[in-house]
């Protein structure tokens, strides 16, 4: 499950089962938590069950010493940068796209002369299972035309 989200059962059924003597396993550091203030409360909550954390990406990640502990801030704050870095420049990709007049998200399923034909028939009192069966798309997307 990715870092970004802030429930991530697997995780959380992860760190719930850790005993004194195991080890917790990442592949890598930036991939565990979403912000360093994230990864210091999980690490944390590792290290409360006598238990170690390792990063195969990053072997100096030892948070058994002073240095790994460092390195780990250090680290875990550089990405949490680059993560923030990478939302703004896409956010502002998306903004230009949109100037240019590029059209974002999926293809609406329905033509506008399908969705025309499709609320005709709404108004005439057909069923939307029906409406949506004749143009292979869901009840919902019936649902939500709008006029």
């Amino acid at each position: 499950m990715s870092g970004s989200r802030a429930d991530r059962r697997e995780l959380n059924k992860l760190l719930a089962g850790l005993e004194a003597g195991d080890v917790a396993v990442v592949a890598r550091i930036d991939r565990v938590a979403r912000s360093t203030f994230d990864l210091f409360a999980i690490v944390k909550s590792i290290v409360d069950r006598k238990a170690q954390f390792r990063s195969l990406a990053e072997p100096w990640a030892d948070m058994s010493t002073s240095t790994g502990r460092l390195m780990i801030a250090v680290l875990g704050g550089l990405a949490d940068v680059e993560r923030d870095l990478i939302r703004t420049r896409t956010s502002e990709g998306r903004e230009r796209a949109k100037t240019r007049g590029v059209k974002l998200g999926r293809e609406p399923k329905l033509t506008l002369q399908q969705r025309g034909e499709a609320l005709a028939r709404r108004a005439a009192g057909e069923t939307l299972m029906d409406i949506a069966r004749t143009y292979n798309v869901s009840f919902a997307t019936i649902s939500r035309l709008k006029p």
